[in-house]
C-alpha cells in the first residue's frame, strides 16, 4: 500500500512543484518506488518531466480532476510512495488531492501576508478531516531568503492554526531554477550543495511524519 503525500496550497507561487519533483526524486535515487501525480491544469510536474534527457526517471501522471481521490487507488499496489503536486486555485481537484493524502504538505514563502493566504487551504484541510481522517496536515517554509530568521510576525501567524510547522526549510536559491529547466533535481546535480542537503533534510522528516500516519492506519486496521 503506498504511502500518499501531497504538496497542496490554494495560493500559487509557494513552491508545491519545486519540492514534489525535488523530494520525489531523492527517494527515486535511493531505491524506492516513487510516482508523482500532477493535480494541476498547468501541469507544471508533466512539463518538468518532459524535458529529462536521462532514462532513470520516475513516472510522472497527470490527473487534474476531482475524482483523482478514487484513480489514484489503482496505483497503490506498484508504489512505495506516491507524491501529488496540487492544484493552486481548483477547489474540486484541491479537495479531491486532499481527500487522496495520508500527508498533507503547506509550502509557505516566510511572510505574514503568506502565512494568512493559507486560511482557505486550512479551511478545505478541516473539512476534508470529516472522510480522511487519518490525513494529516504539516506547513514547510519555503523559499526563504538565506541567512536570515523567521520573523516574530509570522511566528505568530502560524500560531493561528492548529497544524504543526516543518523543522526543515528550504530556502531560495537559484540551483533550483536551473536544474528544473533541464527536468533534474538538485540531489541528482550535486549531492554536496546547500539545497541538495535541505531537500534530504526535508524528505527525511516528512518521510518520518508520513510512517507514523502508516502505522496509526495499521493500527486502525487490526483493532
Amino acid at each position: 500500500m503506498s504511502i500518499i503525500i501531497s504538496f497542496v496550497n490554494q495560493k500559487g507561487g509557494t513552491g508545491k512543484t519545486t519540492l514534489a519533483v525535488n523530494c520525489a526524486d531523492y527517494l527515486h535515487l535511493q531505491g524506492k518506488r516513487v510516482l508523482l501525480i500532477d493535480s494541476d491544469p498547468q501541469g507544471s510536474s508533466l512539463d518538468w518531466a518532459s524535458v529529462r534527457d536521462y532514462e532513470d526517471g520516475f513516472p510522472v501522471v497527470g490527473i487534474p480532476k476531482p475524482t483523482l481521490h478514487k484513480e489514484v487507488k489503482k496505483f497503490n499496489k506498484d508504489y512505495d510512495y506516491i507524491f501529488i503536486d496540487g492544484p493552486p486555485r481548483s477547489y474540486d481537484v484541491a479537495r479531491s488531492t486532499l481527500m487522496a493524502s495520508d500527508l498533507v504538505i503547506i509550502p509557505v514563502q516566510p511572510s505574514p501576508y503568506d502565512v494568512w493566504a493559507t486560511e482557505e487551504i486550512v479551511k478545505l484541510a478541516k473539512e476534508c478531516l470529516t472522510f480522511n481522517e487519518n490525513m494529516k496536515c504539516a506547513f514547510v517554509i519555503n523559499r526563504k531568503i538565506t541567512n536570515t530568521t523567521i520573523s516574530k510576525d509570522v511566528l505568530e501567524a502560524f500560531a493561528n492554526y492548529d497544524i504543526p510547522v516543518l523543522k526543515a526549510s528550504v530556502c531560495q536559491r537559484v540551483v533550483f531554477a536551473e536544474v528544473a529547466g533541464q527536468g533534474g533535481s538538485v540531489c541528482r546535480a550535486d549531492t554536496s550543495n546547500k539545497a541538495a542537503k535541505e531537500i534530504r533534510t526535508l524528505t527525511a522528516e516528512i518521510m518520518e511524519l508520513s510512517h507514523e500516519q502508516e502505522n496509526k492506519r495499521l493500527r486502525k486496521k487490526t483493532a
